[in-house]
């Protein structure tokens, strides 16, 4: 069996962390987001493998020839659509295939599931099915599917992953899956609903934490590298190669570390953290519930907590996020939130920085002693 990924969309409510990237390569768990997508087909015996790209197709091109897998790559040149990217791919599907997005995560479970059931979709109950393909049922098979509804007339959603045939290109009309299989299913062919055991889309850029906290639960611990041995650590934590633990630091897993960081003397990491590469955490400084992507630099008594920071950022001493609850505009629609702080790439704060249920953009200055509340702040704003 084949399976198709598409991984050529942006992810525009993610913003500001797809200014540089796209959503299938954000960092989780100090992994891409589709390696995980990878992982759960591989497991399941899968390797005949075709991954669509388009926005910032050279990251995801880049580490896809990393692996150790004859993934062939296609490019859609237009990000106008997921029937569109699938068509992208069509000359190389030979029958029978799994169709995927990139930006979710999905384990192994839930891809055995589906996998052998002819033209099937994997659904799963969302406590905001708005936001998805809202799918009802009949007696197992989807009856209807409405995208993004105003009003869910279930909380049944598609996962956008399907057991399909290439038959069903000819069902393709526009630029969506979702008009694609609701023309399936008019024209009478049966789409079996699956149940998925585990599956997760990160729809805002704090859905990220959740993401990352459901990643961290499986964490074998590893330590590669440098200890103090008046350091403390506990339960699953992974250190990389290069990295520096000082003394005196306290680190509660499940925690992940990348190579040549610097944390301490006097830290502390608590669960639930992701810390990237070549990152350096100064004293007395405290992370937790946090994405931390590298090149980042925490001067001391910093405290930041369910957060995601962006790479190259230089937060000054006394920085502080926490969480609050607000309501933010993305894509003209007001969402109501609760978190820390997002941050974009290559933001700089000074000292006594304070932010709450806010978005701060790539290349963003923030003066210091400033309060951020429930705001976004566009990209290369200064703020005083």
């Amino acid at each position: 069996m084949q399976a198709v990924i598409l991984a050529a969309g942006e992810g525009k409510r993610v913003r500001p962390l797809t200014w540089s990237r796209p959503k299938a390569m954000i960092p989780v768990a100090n992994r891409p987001i589709i390696a995980y997508t990878i992982d759960a087909l591989i497991k399941n015996g899968i390797r005949d493998i075709i991954v669509v790209v388009g926005y910032r197709k050279e990251q995801v091109t880049r580490f896809l020839n990393q692996l150790d897998l004859p993934i062939e790559v296609v490019v859609q040149e237009k990000q106008l659509g997921t029937a569109h990217a699938l068509l992208q791919a069509k000359s190389r599907v030979k029958g029978d295939f799994l169709l995927l997005p990139g930006d979710n995560y999905i384990d192994a479970q839930s891809v055995a599931k589906i996998k052998d059931v002819k033209n099937a979709m994997l659904i799963k109950e969302h406590p905001s099915p708005s936001n998805f393909g809202v799918v009802t049922i009949r007696e197992g098979r989807v009856e209807s599917i409405v995208e993004k509804p105003e009003h869910a007339p279930s909380f049944q959603v598609s996962t956008g992953i399907y057991s399909l045939n290439k038959d069903f290109f000819r069902y393709i009309r526009g630029n969506d899956i979702t008009d694609a299989i609701s023309a399936m299913i008019e024209s009478g062919t049966g789409i079996s609903a699956v149940t998925a055991e585990d599956w997760q889309d990160a729809i805002y850029p704090w859905d990220l934490l959740k993401l990352n906290q459901r990643l961290l639960k499986h964490l074998p611990a590893a330590r590669e590298g440098t200890s103090s041995r008046h350091a403390t650590i506990h339960g699953p934590v992974q250190i990389g190669k290069g990295t520096t633990i000082g003394p005196n630091t306290v680190i509660s897993g499940p925690v992940i570390i990348g190579n040549d960081c610097t944390i301490g003397p006097n830290c502390c990491v608590l669960p639930n953290t992701s810390i990237g590469s070549r990152v350096s955490i100064e004293p007395l400084s405290l992370i937790g519930d946090a994405i931390v992507m590298d090149d980042t630099t925490f001067a001391s008594h910093s405290r930041i907590v369910d957060s995601v920071i962006g790479e190259r950022c230089r937060l000054a001493d006394h920085t502080s996020t926490g969480t609050a609850s607000g309501i933010l505009e993305i894509e003209e629609t007001p969402i109501r939130s609760q978190f820390g702080a997002i941050l974009g790439d290559n933001v700089t704060s000074g000292p006594f920085a304070r932010l709450r249920n806010c978005i701060i953009g790539n290349n963003v200055i923030l003066e210091g002693n400033r309060d951020v509340i429930s705001r976004i702040i566009p990209d290369g704003s200064l703020v005083i």
